[in-house]
């Protein structure tokens, strides 16, 4: 139920958010679900801190509550705590990749998975994970010394990572 509210102000909080050029209305349909008309949005005028601010302000209450059950769709780190969710999103997504959120979220329907970088980014954080527990874990030389992989490391700032093994 938790996740519905969400859902709903969410998707109201974001037509206002967005600064759509034009819209006409949502309006419920004949099994009481919002539908969204004629939405253009202009991801020129997005305000990626004011949107964090405010969806912050949206799951206060449950900023502590597993991911999975305040936010759809979530299918990687699903049992981090929401509010640090936001905060993963921001620091090790979008300035790790020099993007703001719309480079994987359609403002208007977070959860949708159309955009590819979305799923390319789940993957890579699959990546990150067997890199962390499972690869740097098990190099002995590394004794007591602990190593960490982020999307920094490859990326450093920049949404395509450097790929010429030659360039460092």
């Amino acid at each position: 139920m938790k996740a519905i509210a969400i859902v709903i102000i969410t998707l109201l909080l974001s037509l206002y958010i967005a600064q759509c050029n034009s819209y006409d209305q949502l309006s419920k349909n004949e099994t009481n679900s919002f539908v969204e008309y004629k939405v253009e949005f202009d991801s020129t005028n997005f305000d990626q801190e004011k949107t964090l601010a405010e969806l912050r302000e949206q799951i206060k209450g449950w900023e502590n509550e597993p991911s999975e059950s305040v936010y759809l769709n979530i299918q990687t780190l699903n049992k981090i705590p929401a509010g640090k969710m936001l905060s993963i999103m921001d620091t090790e997504y979008s300035k790790a990749l020099g993007v703001t959120c719309l480079h994987c979220h359609d403002s208007m329907d977070w959860s949708s998975d159309k955009n590819a970088a979305k799923n390319i980014a789940r993957e890579m954080i699959k990546m990150v994970d067997q890199i962390n527990n499972d690869i740097l874990e098990n190099i002995a030389a590394l004794g007591e010394r602990t190593g960490a992989v982020t999307c920094n490391t490859c990326h450093r700032g920049q949404e395509k990572p450097l790929l010429n093994k030659d360039g460092y």
